[in-house]
Order: structure tokens, then sequence, then C-alpha cells
């Protein structure tokens, strides 16, 4: 029997989820990278004044030797070169499509290094980039309202905020990890009752993610985010409406990568979720064959998007997914033993992560898709716009990577719903379980994200590719 994953072994704490339980170093200690932190220190100043990729080009090209044992120093080189290399791309009205040497050789090495693609994902933008205001206790809990981030492109509140939600999402997130691996524990000790109660326990903390996504409304505006901060989170894949058609050259390289940008998809705590629910994910328009006579545990691999999206994970944490896939064991557990508490607890964490992608849609449907229709009445027709910004005055709309955002969201949220086990988690599932606590303020009907879905097509910091193979999203 495979053993269940030690967090440890997959850089994943109990207290803190995928976020590291060190605090992420704020700037490289060696003064021979001082070059680069020089420029990311100043970056929102120098992307107003349009500098960026000139002093990037008079950059020297620095070794990564110093810092090649030193996975904090890493993480903080990738951060750093990531933030710089989006600013290069994307400061002036006609992104470029070659990235010169002195940000294209360390980041590649770099990257390769922490099994990352070489380009602003989810674990630089967010993972590791964050600080505490005021000073924390050793067992401090974490609080959003004294954190803050490292680096930013634009230096407002708006940017910072949009990041430090996502970095509460996963500190609140370790719960559930540790629900659910105790939940897979007590299944191989056959132990009923502790397995209700983790799932219970399971449950609860996935209503708080619920809780916490919804705060981004409280210090990030859809406009500022769609206009000023989602443009540099864009990649280079699939961009070619946005100017670049294929991909980017990095260095001396004599090809092109192409690259989907930073998303939240690329959280591993949501794939954590399903994997331990035994959820699977279809492409958008497709569903699990009914007569399939496969154990959920035993599906895998049925969404290519989902899979991609693990590539842009540390390798670490893509390594706990695929051991976490081999061990999850609940959805067969409770169909086997057909116990209505179990059912109910079952169905119960099911009804929050449903509640959860809920709110998901809402927050996607105000910050992109609404905004995308309002285009003409969003700002003036003088305001200078770049990159997948400019892409608003098309009549379809193009993210980072270019397809139908809200259908594959509902399709993710109604096959998390699709597996209840039991009568009333089938009927609450089915009707919807929203707390209007946290969704009074943004709860926008179906019908309405429908209806301009019509002409929005686009993720939040933009790729959607929909369509057979291909399917991606952003934020």
């Amino acid at each position: 029997m495979i053993g269940l994953p030690n967090l440890k072994d997959y850089d994943v704490s109990p207290k803190t989820g995928f976020l590291p339980e060190e605090l992420p170093l704020t700037r490289l200690t060696s003064e021979y990278y001082k070059p680069w932190e020089s420029l990311v220190e100043v970056l929102p100043s120098l992307i107003l004044t349009k500098r960026i990729r000139k002093l990037v080009e008079k950059l020297p090209v620095l070794s990564i030797d110093q810092i090649k044992g030193d996975k904090k120093e890493l993480r903080r080189a990738y951060s750093v070169l990531s933030f710089l290399t989006h600013a290069y791309v994307w400061n002036v009205d006609v992104p470029t499509d070659t990235l010169p040497k002195p940000l294209a050789e360390p980041l590649l090495e770099v990257s390769k290094i922490l099994e990352l693609p070489p380009v602003a994902t989810y674990s630089g933008l967010i993972l590791w980039n964050f600080k505490p205001i005021l000073d924390m206790g050793e067992d401090e809990e974490f609080d959003l309202d004294n954190l803050t981030t490292i680096n930013t492109y634009t230096g407002s509140i708006d940017e910072s905020w949009f990041y430090l939600v996502s970095v509460y999402f996963e500190y609140k997130g370790a719960h559930c990890i540790t629900d659910g691996l105790d939940a897979i524990k007590a299944i191989r000790e056959n132990n009923k009752e502790k397995v209700i109660d983790s799932l219970q326990k399971l449950a609860e903390s996935i209503d708080r993610l619920g809780s916490v996504l919804m705060r981004m409304e409280e210090m990030c505006d859809p406009h500022t985010f769609y206009y000023r901060i989602r443009p540099y989170l864009a990649g280079w894949k699939n961009m070619k409406d946005a100017g670049l058609p294929n991909g980017l050259k990095y260095g001396d390289e004599g090809h092109y990568r192409s690259y989907a940008g930073g998303s939240n998809a690329q959280s591993s705590l949501i794939q954590t979720l399903d994997i331990m629910l035994g959820i699977e994910h279809y492409p958008t328009g497709e569903k699990k064959d009914s007569s399939s006579s496969k154990s959920i545990s035993s599906l895998s691999g049925q969404n290519n998007f989902m899979n991609e999206m693990k590539t842009y994970m540390p390798g670490p944490h893509q390594r706990f997914l695929n051991h976490l896939a081999q061990v999850a064991n609940i959805r067969d557990y409770v169909a086997e033993v057909q116990d209505p508490e179990l059912t109910l607890s079952y169905d119960a964490c099911l009804a929050m992560l449903k509640a959860f992608r809920d709110k998901h849609i809402q927050i996607v449907t105000r910050y992109i898709i609404l905004q995308a229709k309002l285009y003409k009445k969003a700002g003036s027709s003088n305001t200078l716009r770049s990159g997948i910004s400019k892409t608003a005055e098309k009549t379809e709309q193009k993210g980072t990577g270019g397809t139908s955002l809200i259908p594959f969201l509902k399709q993710c949220r109604d096959e998390t719903g699709d597996l209840a086990a039991g009568k009333w988690g089938k009927k609450i599932l089915s009707a919807g379980v929203l707390n209007s606590r946290y969704t009074s303020k943004m709860e926008i009907e179906d019908d309405e994200t429908e209806h301009v879905n019509k002409k929005a097509k686009l993720g939040l910091a933009g790729s959607w590719v929909d369509g057979g193979e291909e399917q991606t999203g952003h934020w």
C-alpha cells in the first residue's frame, strides 16, 4: 500500500499550506544582484515613465552560481526576474517578442531548478511575494490586514490587495489539506467516526475559503484591475491579437516559447480539494460517461487544462498532487459504506466547494466580463492601452490565450455538484448554496453572465483556450 504523503517532502506546511513556512526573502542578500533589485524596487515608476526597456538592456548578464543551492534565494530571484520580464514585454504600446540576455539567461536557469516555466506564475506573484507589515511572533497567525506585497507592477493598493487575498486564501487553505489527509488516514484505519469528523472540518475549512475570496472587492477596484493590472499578468501564449503571434524569444534562442500568464488556476490548493473529493473535470462541453465502470479514484488526466496548469506549479507541489491522487479514496469509501451521516458530511464538502466556485464566477464576472462590456464607458478614448487591454476594442474579447471563461467555470462548478452521494446533497447542490453574508453585494445572475459572455471571452489575467485539446484560464 502506498503511504500517505509527508507534507515536508513536498514543501507543504500544515500551518501555511503551499505558502513557504519561512517568510519569503524581500531582497536577494548578495550585493552582486543589486542591479536586479534596484530595478524591481522602483518598477512602478519605471513602468510609468516607460524607461524599463532601456534600463533592462543595460543590465549585466549575472550568473546564478551564488544562489543555486539556496531555495529561498532562488525563489526571490525567480520572482524578481519574472516581474522584470513582464514589465519589459508589456510596458509600451507595442509588446516586444524578444527578451534580452540579461533577463533571459538567469530566468531560464532559475526556472529550470525550481521546475517552473520562465514566466510570471502564481508562485512568483503570490506564494513568494508577501511580507508582514508589522513583525510577527513565531507562532502568530497570519492576518490579512498585516500583510503587504514585496513587489507590484503599478504600486497600487488594488494590485497589492489582489495578490494578498490569494496569499491569505492559501494560508487558510492549510486546514483543508490537513483535514482531507486526516480523513484519508481514518479510512485506512476503518474509523468511520473519525472520517465523518474530518469531513465536517473539511467542509468548514472550504467554507472559509469562500469568505476570503469575497474580500477581493474591499480594496481592488474592477476597472483598475482590468485596465491597469491585468495587462502585466498576461503571458505569451495564444496572444496574436495582443501583438505576440508567435510567443517570446528568450535571449539568443533561435525559437519562440509560448507560456500562459499568471493564474489562480496555478494554485495547488484547488486541485488538492478536487483530488481529495474525487472531482473530475473534463474539456468544456464534455461530461463523464455515465456508463463508465471506473471508480472515481481511478480516473485521472481527463482535463488537459488542469494538467497543463500543474506544470506551472513548483515541482514539489506537482509531485504532491501526483502522490495524493494515488491515495485519495474518500468518494469511493462514502459510496461503499452507505452511511447517512458519512454521506451528509461528504456532500457538505461538495456543497461548500460548489459555493466557492459560484463565488469565483461572480468575481470573474464583475472584474472581467462586465468590464469588457463597459469598455466604451470605462475611460477616455485617448487613454493609452497596451497588450491585452487593447483587445477590449474588439467585438470578441480575448485575453492572454483567448476563449470562453464563464462556460468553463460553470462546468467546473457543476462537476463539483454532480458527485453528491445522498438525496440531501443532490437537492442542495442542484438548488445552489450561496451564503448571502458574503455574496449580497456581488450577486450576479447566471443569465447576466451568459449575456455578457457572448462578447467577452477571457480570464482574469486573461488566457482562455477552449476546444478539444486546449483549454486555459486565468484568475
